[in-house]
């Protein structure tokens, strides 16, 4: 038997860390070649790493939540093969094959029972079992089995080895919002485990003398030091402090870069859209369109690259280290979307060749994954012009940051219903407002004007675009 040590691969586009979203295997589990063993979270997706090797996980070398460089150890695992490795190195001292762009290589471990799943990430030492009083291992050595009603749990050992409590990952994330020490609890759950009513049962315990500091000091719903500084607010946590990682650390970072480096210059057009909104419903009762979901952003965007025929500087980029400006004939079209991991903005690739059908589906598509957290990080980069749509969250209108890289981004205010002038009288109308921010360096005040006025005039009037491209 030998061991060998897995370290995180590069998973494309330069990143340097990542951070261990969840284990999927725990000490002691026997995994085969290409069986998933974590999702990690990088700055542009949440990715599944596979096992190059079959064997038994030996030691996981970081906690879920933690951060882990490029090339740090991941897992190491014992596997059958001539010769000890104390070291734990990766065998041919060569890159390791992984699922991530490249796939696993076999190895000459075999694939074996999965093991007890509630030895920590480094320790031995075992934990109580998760199945009930009444249920007994197999054989001497072998673990219970979970019961069929018991969700899976983070590995942990006992109290006292250093080890996370044991809870699933929903009651870890309650706990550290409302400022709960789990290390401080017991757990009411199968085998220890730690459940939501636990942490409830100790915010409620704690409610009492949080209130008497704070009738001391006339404020009832919150708790105080000798002080006078507020601690608590109704048994909760005046501050919680949220972690800056993954996606929000990449976006912060890259908005500062764009802010500071990119001259932006931001226009403003009111448009009145009450024709391509009509437009918009003939499409959706149209049997060509019944399963492709249009929505007014669609339509912009589609005015956006017949815009950018007429106007192509809005589509370049800056290159600095040649001292030039790329122009792109290929537009990667950008979109923010509001995601549970936070904005992200996936990019259509080649959306100027698409017709209106193709880029509503393309659109679409990336929307639903984007939400599901299954972005992979081609379609986070790689992009050169981006629309966002704070008209859904009932905004007017803003100044959205370029992305880095990109020449300009279009901003789509929400559609309002306002007394407007129409031939000559005043009538009901759809009206919306556009933004677009742009660098100055690439693009000048008339060609941003040019290009938002051409986006203007197709949605204000959608039969233009015949006379325009």
């Amino acid at each position: 038997m030998s061991q060998k040590t897995f370290r995180l691969p590069d998973l494309g586009e330069g990143l340097t860390e990542s951070d261990i979203a969840m284990w999927r295997v725990a000490v002691g589990d026997a995994v085969t070649v290409n069986q998933t063993l974590a999702e990690v979270e990088t700055a542009k997706a949440v990715v599944e790493v596979s096992s190059p090797f079959a064997g038994v996980v030996a030691q996981l070398h970081a906690e879920e939540g933690a951060t882990v460089e490029v090339g740090a150890p991941l897992v190491t695992f014992t596997v059958e093969g001539a010769g000890d490795d104390p070291a734990g190195s990766d065998g041919d001292g060569g890159r390791v094959p992984t699922l991530v762009g490249y796939g696993a290589a076999p190895d000459a471990g075999k694939p074996g029972r999965r093991a007890r799943r509630d030895a920590g990430p480094s320790t031995a030492v075992e934990s109580a079992p998760v199945a009930g009083p009444e249920e007994a291992p197999d054989a001497p050595g072998e673990a219970p089995a979970l019961a069929a009603d018991t969700e899976p749990i983070a590995p942990a050992v006992e109290r006292g080895t250093g080890e996370r409590p044991r809870c699933t990952p929903p009651v870890r994330l309650f706990a550290k919002r409302s400022g709960v020490d789990l290390t401080s609890l017991t757990g009411s759950g199968a085998g220890g485990v730690i459940t939501r009513e636990d942490v409830e049962a100790f915010l409620r315990a704690a409610q009492p003398a949080a209130a008497e500091p704070a009738a001391a000091s006339s404020a009832p719903s919150a708790a105080g030091d000798a002080t006078g500084s507020v601690r608590t607010l109704g048994g909760r946590p005046r501050e919680v402090d949220v972690p800056v990682k993954g996606v929000r650390k990449a976006t912060a970072a890259a908005m500062v870069q764009s802010a500071f480096t990119a001259p932006h210059v931001t226009e403003f057009l009111q448009v009145d859209v009450t024709e391509t909104l009509e437009l918009l419903a003939e499409l959706k009762a149209d049997r060509a369109f019944r399963d492709v979901k249009l929505t007014p952003m669609t339509l912009t965007a589609r005015a956006c690259l017949l815009a950018m025929e007429r106007t192509p500087d809005v589509n370049a980029r800056w290159d600095e280290a040649r001292g030039v400006i790329v122009q792109q004939n290929a537009v990667n079209l950008g979109f923010a979307a509001a995601t549970p991991r936070g904005l992200m903005v996936p990019n259509v690739k080649d959306a100027q060749a698409m017709d209106l059908r193709a880029l509503g589906q393309a659109i679409a598509g990336l929307t639903s994954t984007a939400r599901e957290g299954a972005l992979g990080p081609a379609e986070l980069t790689g992009g050169t012009f981006t629309i966002t749509n704070v008209g859904v969250f009932g905004v007017d209108t803003g100044t959205p940051i370029i992305n880095p890289g990109e020449a300009a981004i279009l901003c789509l205010g929400a559609v309002r219903r306002m007394p407007w002038e129409h031939r000559g009288e005043i009538a009901l109308r759809d009206v919306v407002t556009l933004s677009l921010s742009f660098d100055h360096r690439l693009v000048d005040g008339e060609q941003g004007s040019r290009f938002l006025a051409d986006v203007g005039a197709m949605l204000r009037r959608p039969g233009m675009t015949l006379a325009m491209v």
